[in-house]
């Protein structure tokens, strides 16, 4: 090719390249601080704290660019984002709860049963304690008994039938300390039952009756979806 019309080829080319990119370029534009409008082929330096308008080559608006954070409001606003995060898992976590609790207890019925049952199982333990604590009450007579010997002087009384004393005194006061510990699970647990009832009641007014075993018994709580 003859080197003259090749360099009017590469000049053209270049020509036609700068024209592409300069039209596909977009117009910045913002109103700075002193209230001049201001118009750049590239972000404003003089508007990074405020709102700039990318505009297309025909005028139309490609996009609007918002203010550069400094770092202390890049914080908090990243705070503010995993707050509002949180917030969101919350009331997934309390939905997914919510939809567990209805499945456990579609019934009244199922809810007082649970309730029962697990009083039941407390009580039971309750009246285990009890009976161990007897038996060491009836053991202390047996011991007193023994000390009637050493009443005008204790400190005559055997190593081995202090030691005794102790004992009991001690596993008395684990067996005490165990049975107030039950006394206030029990209570524990009404009020977890307590707080589900209130859900449960909600949700169970708004369900429609549905047909079953519970539907059938008198006095049967509203079955739930």
């Amino acid at each position: 090719m003859n080197p003259t019309i090749r360099s009017l080829a590469t000049a053209l080319l270049l020509s036609f390249a700068t024209i592409t990119a300069a039209q596909s370029a977009g117009i910045y534009t913002c109103v700075d601080a002193k209230g001049r409008k201001i118009t750049s082929d590239r972000p404003i330096v003089d508007c990074i704290d405020r709102e700039q308008v990318e505009l297309n080559p025909s005028g139309t608006v490609r996009r609007k660019v918002g203010p550069s954070l400094t770092a202390e409001e890049r914080a908090a606003e990243e705070a503010k984002e995993r707050e509002a995060a949180e917030e969101r898992a919350r009331r997934v976590e309390e939905k997914r709860r919510d939809h567990a609790l209805l499945v456990r207890y579609p019934y009244r019925s199922v809810h007082d049963a649970e309730r029962r049952e697990a009083l039941a199982q407390i009580d039971v333990v309750i009246k285990a304690a009890q009976q161990r604590l007897t038996e060491l009450q009836q053991q202390r007579k047996k011991i007193d008994t023994e000390m009637e010997f050493y009443k005008k002087d204790p400190s005559k009384a055997p190593p081995s039938l202090r030691r005794q004393i102790e004992d009991n005194a001690q596993s008395t006061s684990v067996q005490i300390r165990f049975i107030a510990d039950q006394e206030e699970e029990k209570k524990r647990v009404n009020a977890r039952f307590d707080e589900d009832l209130v859900k449960l009641e909600k949700f169970w007014a708004l369900s429609p009756p549905k047909p079953g075993p519970e539907s059938n018994r008198t006095g049967a709580s509203r079955p739930v979806r």
